[in-house]
This record gives structure tokens, sequence and C-alpha cells, in this order.
């Protein structure tokens, strides 16, 4: 019997209109019927972030922007605005002065700005509530929800310990599920899935009746770890946010893979120098992804991770499912942007997909990656970022990103130079 428990469009236009109005949730609930605490959870799990300005203001948060007279950041000697009312660059990635504010007031009922009455002359990041908005974000999820599975990272280490273990004894998953069904509390059917996905150490091969059996036809199914990480970031978001910052540098990132279920690479490609980093994992998990991330933003600086790394580009991979642990550093503040190519649309991506083509020349395609360290993979980028293109004027990335950033940047990522003469794009160059 259907109990009318989700919210409807009609209803979400009624509040955003009551919210225009500055009304309580309570009144709200009372309107359409809904617990207040419903109403509170619908405006926060659908909230809006805008970085809009105000009339004849550009966007800025910054604390001490009303007394600020700094001028020349971006170095441009003829502009004479000052950097707090420019529309072209950020104060938050170029003064080092910069200190964030957030209004106090959406830190309670009812978080959004929709019926402030300082909006319009209101500089700093603005919190909306939009109907529309959240029913798409609302229909999104669940079409989403109804396909494949979800199982978090911890769930699957869990399991996997239990499970794996005894399927290496030659017990089959039946019996497993029998004699551990108080720690396992899933259907057989489920497990036999996921070891059929790669998500535990154990293969279909250790399974011998599994083994014996023909494989049916099915749809793929899709294992994500946040079925809502894709809302707000589509190519379509990307487009759009590239519109509104023109100039920003995007970052193309992408997984290489080797032998199924064995060491995978992540690669990170600037699209403008064409520069490529490669690191190589030993699972192709989204922990593995947001270790390097944590890696790099340590060891090159916050500072110089926001300048480099300001908008990622992603495939729609379950290793980039986790996006908010990879925008986000440890003390909750964003340090990047990521969004993601549309499904099956690998050209949107394009210069990565183009620069992994000299990465088949030295490691062909189904070429296990399990042999390989980090350094053999630095290696072999240090080889392809030296090797001169036609489209960068005759030079190589590594010419062009030290002309841009500075060569201290590509000593902290460990990128060298080779000289042109000694550049090999061949298998030999990784053989020992």
């Amino acid at each position: 019997m259907y109990k009318n428990k989700h919210l409807t469009l009609e209803e979400r236009n009624i509040i955003e209109q009551r919210l225009n109005e500055r009304e309580s949730f309570k009144s709200i609930g009372r309107e359409i019927s809904k617990d207040p605490t419903t109403i509170a959870k619908e405006v926060r799990n659908h909230l809006q972030f805008k970085k809009t300005g105000c009339y004849g203001r550009a966007f800025n948060d910054c604390r001490i922007r009303k007394n600020c007279t700094v001028r020349h950041l971006c170095g441009s000697q003829r502009c004479r605005r000052y950097c707090n009312f420019c529309n072209t660059h950020s104060c938050s990635t170029l003064c080092p002065d910069y200190h964030q504010e957030i209004c106090q007031r959406l830190l309670k009922p009812p978080y959004v700005c929709n019926g402030c009455e300082v909006k319009k002359s209101c500089t700093l990041e603005k919190r909306i509530y939009s109907a529309l908005h959240a029913q798409r974000e609302y229909e999104a999820v669940r079409s989403e929800s109804r396909q494949g599975a979800q199982l978090t990272e911890e769930e699957a280490l869990r399991l996997d310990s239990l499970i794996s273990p005894l399927i290496m004894k030659g017990q089959s998953l039946h019996h497993i599920c029998v004699s551990h069904a108080d720690e396992i509390m899933l259907n057989e059917r489920t497990l036999y899935n996921y070891v059929n996905k790669g998500l535990f150490a154990a293969r279909n091969i250790d399974m011998p009746r599994v083994v014996r059996m023909g494989k049916r036809k099915r749809k793929n199914e899709q294992f994500k770890v946040d079925k809502k990480c894709r809302i707000g970031r589509t190519y379509q978001d990307f487009l759009k946010f590239i519109e509104e910052h023109p100039g920003l540098p995007v970052v193309e990132m992408d997984s290489v893979e080797g032998r199924k279920g064995g060491k995978v690479l992540l690669t990170l490609h600037f699209t403008i120098p064409q520069l490529m980093l490669a690191f190589i994992r030993d699972a192709n998990t989204s922990q593995s992804v947001i270790d390097v991330f944590n890696r790099l933003y340590k060891e090159l600086n916050p500072d110089v991770f926001c300048s480099l790394f300001q908008v990622l580009l992603a495939d729609n991979g379950s290793e980039f499912s986790n996006p908010s642990a990879i925008e986000m550093d440890s003390q909750g503040k964003q340090r990047t942007r990521i969004f993601y190519c549309d499904p099956q649309a690998s050209y949107q991506k394009g210069a990565a997909e183009n620069n992994h083509t000299l990465i088949r020349r030295i490691i062909p395609k189904g070429t296990s990656l399990d042999d390989f360290t980090q350094e053999d993979i630095t290696l072999m980028m240090n080889h392809i970022n030296s090797y001169k293109r036609l489209n960068l004027g005759d030079k190589s990335p590594y010419e062009v990103f030290a002309s841009l950033y500075g060569e201290d940047i590509l000593k902290k990522m460990d990128v060298e130079p080779i000289s042109a003469d000694k550049v090999i794009l061949r298998p030999s160059l990784l053989k020992k």
C-alpha cells in the first residue's frame, strides 16, 4: 500500500515559497502535513552552494574583504581595481592573508539564504533551497538506488577477511553462510556476486563448482560506495563551472589496469602543459586514490596543491566514488573540486586517454603491473614527460610545466628531465 512518504514536487515548491517568506519549519510542516524534522532534513540534504557575489561586487568570502586594499595579486600591473572587486581571480587562491568567513546565520534554522534580507548585498557564499534542484537530486538518487549494490570499503574488508581464507580452504559459500550466518548477515547469492566482481581476495577460480558452470548472460551490475557522489558533479556541471571560472587549470584523472585484480596505476594529467603523473596502487579502491591525494597534499603543501589541483575530471569508476574525501582535507577545508564525465564518454577527457598510449608503448596492454615499483613508474613517466610534442611548440611537457609553475614543484613531485637522446618509449626501459 502506498503510504505517501516521499515529498512531491508540489510540496517542495511550497517549501521553497515559504522559505522565501521566512516561515518556520514548524509552520511549513503543518501546511503540508509533515513533521518539522522532515522539512529540516529536506532542506539540508538539498542545499545549493552559490558563489554569486552581489550587484556591483564579485564573490568574496574573506573576513577582511571590506577594508582590504590589496592590488595586483594576479601579477597584472595594468589593473587599477582592488583585488576584492575582481571577477576574474579568486582571493582564496592568490592571497596569503585569505581567511574564509561563513555566515553564522547558516548554522541554525532555516540553514538557507532564501528569505535573508541582506542577500542582495552579501558577497559570501550563499546556500539556496530550490524545489526543482531538490526534485532532480531526489529522482537521481531514487533511480540509482534501484541499481547495483551498496557496500562500504570497511564492510568489504571485514567480509573479505572472513570469507576469503575459508574459500581458499576449499569451503563453499553455502557452507560458509550456514556456519557464519550471524557474522555475515548477507544472502548467499549476494556473496557470489561480490566474488564474481572481484571485491574479495578469493576468485571464482578458487571455487571448483563455479569454474565448471557456464557463464550466464546478465546485465552488468554497478558496485558503488556513495550513490549521491555524482549529484552536482556531472559533466554538464563541469562545463558550467569552467564557464563561470575561466582559466582554471584542469587535471584529468584515470586508472590504467594491468592484470585483473592486480596492481593498477592512478594517472593525473595536467591538460595545459600535458604533464602526467602516475602512482601505482596495490588495488583499484577508492581509499588508494584518497591516499595518493593526501600524500600529494602533504608533500606539496596546501597552497601549492590548491593552485595545481583546482579542478579534477574523472570517469565513473568506483575508485573515484568518494569525492568528499578527495575534495576536503582533514580539517574539512575544500582543497579541490571533482567532476565526472558522462558514462561511456571517455572522449570527454581525451587528453589523458591519448597520453595513455605512450604508457602502453612501455607497458603493453595485458601486462601485469605486480612486479613494478613506484620507482619504475616514476622513471617511465619521466621519459614520457620529456618527450617533445608538436602541439606544445616542439617543447616537452616538463619544459612547459616548468615555465608555468617552476622546477621546484616538479622536484617535489619526483619529476626529473631526461635528455632528448636518452628518451626511451619501449618495454626495454623497465626490463630488469
